[in-house]
């Protein structure tokens, strides 16, 4: 009990002086470590704040450069889309051109065949593979060959305005993805550091910031900036491609519907020229005949003339030669001495004789009834020939030359 009320030990005045030296040098430690730290803490927060700056300025130039880079080939992509819809476009007139072109070949060529149809019942000798036959099949030929060629060509057509439609969606594509990757970085260049943090009262209109979880995640469908130039580039560039093969096909297109029509026209031209010409020799040819004919038909009516005079001729020394013969006959019948050959039976016999003659030099008949008969054949034989050539004029000039006249030849 004794020990327990104890006084405390009492320090020496010298440790109490140290001591306190030792706490002011504590103090003064610590307190140097704080200011030391302050002024690190500021210098640390001065730099961070320059860096930040600097970076947030270097950013927004980043992203300042990057929407004028998306506008620029969005203005790349607005002038090759705009080409390329102007270039389909063209095409689809030119398709309607091909269309029309091709359309207006079925009728000539049905009008051709049709001819060439006609003309197989020309009958005899006007049956022949003329001139104006030629220059049907010939056009016959030319027709289809347009007809195959203006397919091809429309086929080709179609082809490129697919291709052309093609481009076309890609560059929309595109477009309508640069339209929203500048849409945005419009939006984020819009942001500051004052910009209101989000917060529900805000509308989804209201530029705000805030916080981001895994902002600074890069995803496996990020591409580099040399791929992004590249798409754009390759879209480009097949637009430009294609818009270039549409100018070559535009070009072929125009040659091709103007050579088929001044085809079509001068083989057109060349088959009517052909008919004028066949239906003038046609003509002249039944003119000939026909004067030929009328010739027969005189010479005919002569010939007839000449026979009805023979055998008048012969029918008037009937008379004469009974006469005579009936004289000798009774003269037979004189008796004895008196049958002798006295003048009288000398001239009768001689009479007898002269008409027997001139009755038989009439034999003429017969070869002018042959003649007869053969002019007759000869006139059935022109008669039958002129139908043959009218006929043939019926073919080419009304049912032919006609149905030509009802097709003129277009450049479409």
């Amino acid at each position: 009990m004794a020990r327990m009320l104890q006084a405390p030990p009492k320090f020496h005045p010298s440790e109490w002086d140290i001591a306190n030296k030792m706490q002011r040098a504590t103090t003064e430690s610590q307190k140097s470590r704080s200011e030391h730290v302050t002024a690190e803490s500021q210098r640390l927060l001065n730099e961070i704040e320059k860096t930040t700056q600097k970076t947030q300025s270097d950013v927004n130039k980043k992203i300042e450069q990057r929407r004028e880079e998306i506008k620029f080939w969005k203005q790349e992509l607005d002038n090759k889309l705009e080409q390329i819809v102007h270039e389909t476009e063209i095409l689809l007139t030119l398709k309607t051109r091909l269309e029309k072109s091709l359309e207006s070949c079925k009728e000539p060529l049905i009008i051709t065949k049709k001819c060439l149809l006609n003309r197989q019942r020309r009958t005899g000798i006007d049956l022949v593979h003329d001139e104006v036959e030629q220059e049907l099949v010939k056009e016959a030929e030319v027709l289809q060959e347009v007809i195959a060629l203006l397919g091809h060509t429309l086929e080709q057509t179609n082809e490129q305005i697919r291709l052309n439609r093609s481009a076309k969606y890609n560059l929309e594509m595109d477009l309508k993805d640069k339209f929203t990757a500048l849409m945005i970085d419009d939006y984020c260049a819009s942001l500051t550091n004052n910009t209101p943090i989000y917060c529900a009262s805000l509308t989804n209109n209201t530029p705000h910031i805030g916080y981001a979880v895994n902002a600074v995640k890069t995803e496996g469908n990020f591409v580099s900036l040399e791929d992004w130039i590249d798409f754009s580039n390759i879209n480009v560039e097949k637009a430009d491609k294609q818009r270039n093969n549409s100018l070559a096909l535009r070009v072929l297109i125009d040659g091709i519907l103007s050579q088929t029509a001044n085809d079509m026209r001068r083989q057109w031209e060349m088959v009517n020229a052909a008919f004028r010409n066949r239906v003038k020799e046609v003509k002249d040819a039944k003119r000939k005949l026909e004067m030929l004919l009328a010739m027969v038909m005189d010479e005919t009516a002569l010939q007839e003339k000449n026979i009805a005079a023979l055998k008048k001729a012969i029918a008037d020394k009937e008379g004469p030669i009974k006469v005579a013969q009936t004289r000798l006959e009774a003269r037979n019948h004189r008796p004895n001495v008196e049958l002798c050959y006295d003048t009288v039976q000398y001239r009768l016999i001689s009479e007898v004789q002269e008409i027997t003659k001139n009755i038989q030099r009439q034999d003429t008949l017969a070869q002018a009834e042959t003649e007869l008969k053969g002019l007759n054949r000869r006139q059935l034989s022109l008669k039958e020939e002129i139908q043959v050539k009218e006929n043939t004029l019926y073919i080419d000039e009304v049912l032919c030359m006609q149905m030509r006249e009802s097709v003129y030849i277009n450049s479409f």
